[in-house]
């Protein structure tokens, strides 16, 4: 074992500058995430056959595919066909579009887990049906999905360290950084995974959380 705490203390301030761009990156690939998930769920739900098979085939796709093949893909493929992205880009888009596909998954099964009645009692009052979506339907399904969206995004707070795949300067990168600058593996690692406990375990506590208050509240 070669632990050094010197070192380790050393190396908080250089793994807090990466934590910070992990959490931006994050926050803004789920929120991205969360606008082209709502799109894609109220697809995947449509009767029509034109909105309903891409979405569907495009979640079927992105989720059973690895996301460091996505990543891949966008920032070394994409420039054959003269689409060159900066490496944060690549990764923001990476990250987005493949957290659009399990988020998309979440709000369909929040939507369907509404009672169809409530549905039918808004469209007898005379509301259209995204009326009935957006003051009904929605408000209640986006609060039974709370819980998963938290998980969601403590999911990607773990995944968004293959974007040091695309030489972003992310937690994992500077924890490899520190590694090669300082040769000793082991103070680095330490800290990285002390970082990401410090970021992920508040959320999937707050995800527990909520869903016992839904369950209260039900």
């Amino acid at each position: 074992m070669d632990f050094r705490l010197d070192l380790f203390i050393e190396a908080i301030p250089y793994l807090f500058k990466g934590a910070v761009i992990t959490l931006r990156l994050t926050l803004i690939s789920v929120s991205i995430g969360i606008f082209l998930g709502l799109i894609l769920s109220l697809a995947r739900i449509s009767k029509r056959i034109v909105f309903r098979y891409p979405a569907t085939l495009y979640i079927e796709i992105i989720r059973g595919t690895p996301l460091l093949m996505q990543l891949l893909i966008i920032y070394y493929a994409l420039p054959s066909i003269g689409i060159n992205l900066p490496a944060i880009t690549a990764a923001i888009t990476g990250l987005s579009l493949n957290s659009a596909a399990y988020v998309g998954e979440i709000f369909r099964g929040g939507i369907q887990s509404i009672e169809k009645g409530q549905m039918e009692a808004a469209r007898s009052l005379g509301m259209t049906y995204w009326q009935a979506m957006r003051y009904i339907i929605l408000p209640q399904a986006f609060r039974r999905i709370l819980p998963p969206l938290t998980n969601e995004f403590a999911s990607m707070l773990k995944e968004s360290s293959l974007a040091s795949t695309l030489a972003v300067s992310e937690l994992l990168r500077a924890g490899r950084e520190l590694v090669a600058w300082k040769a000793n593996v082991f103070s680095p690692f330490i800290g990285v995974t002390l970082f990401y406990l410090i970021m992920t375990v508040p959320l999937t506590r707050l995800s527990v959380y909520l869903e016992k208050r839904l369950k209260k509240g039900d």
